[in-house]
């Protein structure tokens, strides 16, 4: 069993500040007139999602997938839409909670390539960096973290922690 470490790894005013760093480096990088289409991967993006995408003064469609792992292909994703989703001729933001191997969000980019977008980005807010196995090209990154098992902000452990207002991590129980 594992349970919540004491010491906070990125509070929640630096949440804050760097989701809105972040929400106006796309806004910039975004045409006026252009709608976004802003696809959320659940369920850990959720929370950084909601407050990355109400900061954007743009048009933006919002949709979500979930991302499961296919057990006879070790490291191969599959996923799927909450509802139908348009991708075709898109400026697409894929929005993910965690990039950690980099496997399944490579594996993710190239199916959501080959539905054609007119753009594709990614917006991420935590990179392990030390557990990448495939170099995967993002083009916005809230922090950089150490190798521990993150929780709150949307992100959990069997379900628990998501509603916390801060990044901390588990420890394994002694």
């Amino acid at each position: 069993m594992r349970t919540l470490a004491p010491e906070i790894l990125i509070p929640e005013d630096a949440l804050a500040r760097r989701v809105r760093e972040m929400a106006e480096e796309i806004t910039r990088d975004t045409p006026e007139d252009a709608e976004i289409a802003a696809l959320v991967v659940l369920k850990g993006a959720f929370v950084f999602a909601a407050d990355l995408l109400r900061r954007i003064p743009r048009r933006v469609r919002i949709g979500f997938l979930e991302t499961h792992k296919v057990p006879s292909r070790p490291g191969a994703a599959d996923f799927a839409f909450t509802h139908p989703f348009r991708i075709e001729g898109s400026d697409l933001l894929l929005i993910e909670d965690i990039l950690d191997t980099g496997v399944t969000l490579s594996h993710l980019l190239s199916r959501l390539r080959a539905r054609r977008p007119a753009r594709l980005r990614t917006a991420i807010l935590l990179d392990k960096k030390p557990r990448r196995t495939v170099n995967v090209d993002v083009d916005y990154v809230g922090f950089e973290i150490p190798d521990k098992w993150v929780v709150g902000y949307g992100l959990d452990d069997d379900e628990t922690y998501r509603n916390l207002p801060y990044i901390g991590y588990v420890e394994e129980a002694s």
